[in-house]
């Protein structure tokens, strides 16, 4: 099994708005919208780069996003920032009228992915945009692991054609891909092969399920798979399907259980008509009690020890 330093802290916020500035050398169709978050959302050096190709529309999401696919009628391809509840929730009408219903070419960028914003509290969590977005006609939901996927997602995401809400963990992850690795649109990504079981998880989930394999490995000499579906929308069903082969399946996701990752691969497999011990791990249908996020991971069993746990409840 590859080795992973699990005490790197990477924060994938930082190196998106960092690289926003790269891709806007590249693409002169490139501009940046934001509601008075340009550092929340730390698109800071884009603004300073390109003046002229950068809009603050004010604490305003519903304007910003309607504002957005203006600019994108026009030709112009916007990255619009925010946080993932104010774009998911406060400016669902939009993303959906104005947006998804043209298939334009806005990508919304959303920040404090599920319960990372912390003890900001509930009203900074995006516990259910998953569920919204999802069923959003022609909306794509990304979700990167790392930095290096983070980047080849938003090389990607550039000639896309149609509306993408891409989801940011403000949680620190690690190292996961080597630079040789590029993101392909619909495709999961096996992390580390096994046919003990298999967790299926995107975004920070991947480090902590990739912890626990090592564990399980170390301790039980069970290798499990660790898939890696990149996002939510569209899912990869043949990757899904060679995972429940397997016969043990544990789905993390840093969402609702409902309408999130977990129901939908629960979907596919069934679908498929395939046999499996499954368990969809994530935040139950409750509004949790103010924490860090690390702590509440925990609580719910979407950390390495709460996943090591639920394969082997299964496993037995």
């Amino acid at each position: 099994m590859k080795q992973y330093n699990f005490y790197e802290k990477i924060f994938l916020r930082d190196i998106m708005g960092n690289y926003m500035s790269e891709l806007g050398k590249k693409h002169s169709d490139i501009v940046v919208v934001n509601a008075d978050l340009m550092g929340t959302s730390r698109n800071r050096g884009f603004v300073e780069m390109f003046p002229e190709r950068s809009f603050n529309v004010g604490i305003a999401e519903q304007n910003m996003v309607s504002f957005a696919a203006g600019l994108a009628k026009e030709g112009f391809q916007p990255f619009a920032f925010s946080m993932a509840p104010f774009l998911s929730m406060r400016a669902c009408e939009q993303c959906r009228s104005d947006v998804a219903y043209g298939n334009l070419n806005v990508r919304l960028m959303a920040t404090y992915a599920g319960l990372s914003g912390g003890i900001s509290g509930a009203t900074h969590w995006s516990i259910e945009d998953c569920g919204i977005m999802t069923s959003i006609p022609n909306m794509v939901v990304l979700e990167p692991c790392d930095s290096v996927q983070a980047c080849s997602m938003l090389d990607y995401v550039v000639s896309h054609r149609g509306p993408v809400y891409m989801r940011i963990s403000c949680e620190p992850t690690i190292s996961i891909y080597d630079e040789g690795y590029s993101y392909k649109f619909g495709c999961a990504h096996e992390v580390t092969e096994g046919d003990d079981g298999a967790f299926i998880c995107c975004g920070i989930t991947v480090k902590y399920a990739l912890k626990a394999a090592k564990s399980l490995y170390e301790a039980k000499n069970l290798k499990i798979r660790v898939v890696d579906t990149c996002g939510v929308k569209p899912l990869d069903s043949e990757k899904i399907i060679s995972a429940a082969r397997t016969g043990n399946v544990v789905v993390a996701h840093d969402h609702n259980v409902i309408g999130g990752l977990g129901q939908n691969v629960a979907e596919i497999i069934l679908e498929n008509g395939i046999r499996t011990n499954f368990v969809n791990i994530g935040i139950p249908d409750e509004f949790a009690a103010m924490a860090h996020a690390p702590f509440l991971y925990n609580k719910y069993g979407y950390d390495d020890l709460g996943l090591e746990k639920a394969m082997l409840s299964i496993i037995g």
